[in-house]
């Protein structure tokens, strides 16, 4: 992805949320990747609650198996445009944002450049 103006996608699941019999995150992430975007990342949240209200956590005397899940999308605004369609059919409980972002530096590690490996772009795991 050349430098200049992108777009990125937020998206908050929770962690049990489902999608084909695979966790949402995993499904989001392997849609994104099929439709050819940048990079996907997925990050596991310690606390936090959505429009239930509902308080999850992973403190050790309130287990909690439904964490916040956040998982960011980068790329062009043509490539984010096209996904959020399917992005939406998959996420029935959760939340959706789409911003403007300006990307300043996207370096290929070199075992991934040229066509070498499958591996995510530098910075984008």
């Amino acid at each position: 992805m050349p430098p200049g103006k992108a777009l990125r996608i937020t998206v908050f699941v929770g962690e049990s949320d489902q999608a084909h019999h695979r966790p949402l995150y995993t499904e989001i992430v392997h849609s994104a990747h099929a439709a050819g975007l940048a990079g996907a990342s997925v990050f596991r949240g310690s606390e936090g609650y959505g429009e239930s209200s509902h308080i999850h956590t992973n403190r050790l005397l309130s287990l909690s198996g439904d964490l916040p899940m956040m998982i960011l999308i980068v790329d062009t605004p043509e490539k984010v445009t096209g996904f959020l369609p399917e992005l939406s059919n998959m996420v029935t409980q959760g939340l959706i944002l789409v911003e403007e972002v300006n990307v300043i530096h996207h370096a290929i590690r070199t075992e991934y450049a040229g066509g070498k490996g499958t591996g995510p772009a530098a910075g984008a795991h």
